[in-house]
């Protein structure tokens, strides 16, 4: 055979040739070529505007781009001299003028304007930076009493003078100023009314029937109870579950309550018998909240196994497990509209689904600590999380950020809104505050006492609600109770004013 060395030589030799060559390099452009595939790209893409005049944004882009266009016509603009190439208006647009214009040899002319309507239109724009910084002074004495005790401004009060030398029609309105919280609208403050007990364990989820007669808690002692909306009374228990009930929810479209639990137990109750009739068999731990799709016979539910699963109803089939969150998945709710469900979980995230598909459209990361619950507005398409942190509030469809709601430090467990814009907050250590929904401003703060021969510590909100009627606001808690609250119909805008000074809003954007 080969000698030794010869061989670790071949072999050397062959991973030398292996990786002489490095893939993941692009290959070095050749301008010719890359030239010619410009011109081809300029024509076939571009060819239906290559006559109109190049748009100045810099002297450099424009000469790099025109080398790039060599061989195409190219208009000079009238009234464009090279002392000032801030504005660059170009002519009318090479098709009909409008609707129902015929195409003539006329009407396709592409026409430059004159020198004086160039002159005029640069008069009414609004000055360029480079003319703002060439014209900034330091402020008057006027500016500087006008602005004395205002927080520092971003822009300096010169800018609301070169805003008006860019023509004199600008008036003062479009000064900026800095942003300060809108006014509030006024809400009545919100008074305990009834206090419910009857379960043996902390009540942990709420649902009102669509007909606002009754409404119905699960809890840590394993029972669903159902209880009469205006007397409080109870009218039935129903038990079952081997664990805590996490989520229930009342059908709109039958006859059905749906409940999960800690048991890993999903189940559909038929309420004219008041026995289950359906189990939907899946999660792998302890379920914690369920949401029923308001127009079609869906039900999504979400667990410690972190996925949200995705039920046909009828046929109790799996139609989707919602994967990608790495923690928990706490909240979930649904809406007709796209994305059709939110989810919220342990790993901080929110995540949006495409229902279709069974995939993620958006992942919300901007909250530091677990996103226990979800709350979507009734009429405007935004929605809120609550988190640890802060409560943000959200744009649909793809979860833009509007704003933070801070002030209320505790694990937020539950959110709940009406369409008055009244946002309720509620906390494990047993705080609820009300907040006005546009403006975020924290317009009441609630510690309602525990109950008799509970220990302090066993004060906590799990869940709340509005009834359907929005007067009343109801609360699961940690001390076995339930507490409904109303608005007190005494009270007036002089007898509670609101406490708030338009200052210079000082939000946390993120």
């Amino acid at each position: 055979g080969k000698p030794v060395h010869t061989l670790v030589f071949r072999s050397l030799k062959r991973t030398h040739d292996m990786f002489v060559s490095d893939h993941a390099k692009s290959i070095a452009l050749d301008d010719e070529s890359h030239k010619l595939k410009m011109g081809v790209k300029l024509k076939a893409d571009y060819g239906a505007v290559l006559h109109l005049p190049i748009l100045r944004e810099g002297k450099d882009r424009a000469s790099h781009l025109s080398g790039s266009m060599e061989g195409h016509q190219n208009y000079a603009q009238p009234g464009e001299d090279e002392s000032d190439p801030e504005y660059l208006i170009t002519g009318t647009h090479a098709y009909p003028s409008g609707p129902g214009v015929a195409l003539t040899t006329d009407t396709k002319m592409h026409r430059n304007p004159s020198d004086t309507g160039v002159h005029s239109m640069a008069l009414v724009l609004p000055p360029s930076q480079a003319r703002q910084d060439a014209s900034r002074t330091a402020a008057s004495i006027a500016d500087i009493h006008r602005h004395a005790g205002g927080a520092e401004r971003s822009h300096p009060p010169s800018s609301a003078v070169s805003l008006l030398e860019g023509g004199g029609t600008r008036n003062s309105a479009l000064m900026r100023r800095a942003p300060t919280m809108p006014k509030p609208q006024w809400h009545p403050p919100w008074k305990l009314f009834r206090v419910i007990s009857g379960h043996l364990g902390w009540v942990r989820s709420i649902a009102v029937e669509p007909g606002n007669q009754w409404f119905v808690t699960g809890s840590a002692d394993r029972t669903i109870k159902i209880w009469d909306l205006a007397s409080g009374k109870l009218k039935l228990s129903l038990t079952g579950h081997i664990s805590t009930v996490r989520g229930v929810a009342v059908s709109s479209r039958s006859p059905y309550l749906f409940s999960c639990g800690e048991d890993k137990q999903v189940k559909c109750w038929d309420l004219e018998y008041n026995k289950v009739i359906r189990h939907y068999h899946g999660h792998l731990s302890a379920v914690y909240d369920l949401d029923l799709h308001p127009t079609i016979d869906v039900l999504v539910t979400c667990s410690r196994d972190a996925t949200a699963r995705v039920w046909d109803i009828r046929t109790k089939a799996n139609v989707h497990t919602l994967t990608g969150h790495t923690n928990t998945v706490a909240t979930v709710r649904c809406q007709a509209a796209e994305p059709q469900i939110i989810t919220g979980s342990h790993d901080s995230t929110i995540r949006l689904w495409d229902l279709i598909a069974g995939k993620t459209r958006a992942t919300l990361t901007n909250h530091k600590k677990s996103v226990r619950t979800l709350v979507l507005h009734p009429r405007q398409y935004t929605f809120a999380s609550g988190s640890a942190d802060n409560i943000k509030q959200w744009m649909f469809p793809d979860g833009n950020f509007i704003q933070n709601l801070s002030g209320h430090n505790a694990i937020i467990n539950t959110l709940a809104v009406n369409s008055d814009g009244v946002l309720v907050s509620g906390a494990d250590n047993g705080t609820i505050h009300m907040w006005d929904w546009r403006t975020g401003y924290n317009f009441q703060r609630i510690h309602a006492a525990v109950q008799p021969g509970s220990l302090d510590s066993e004060s906590g909100i799990f869940a709340c609600m509005f009834d359907h009627s929005e007067s009343r606001l109801i609360t699961a808690e940690a001390d076995k109770t339930i507490k409904v609250y109303k608005e007190d119909d005494t009270a007036t805008e002089e007898s509670h004013p609101v406490n708030w000074k338009p200052e210079i809003l000082k939000r946390k954007r993120f």
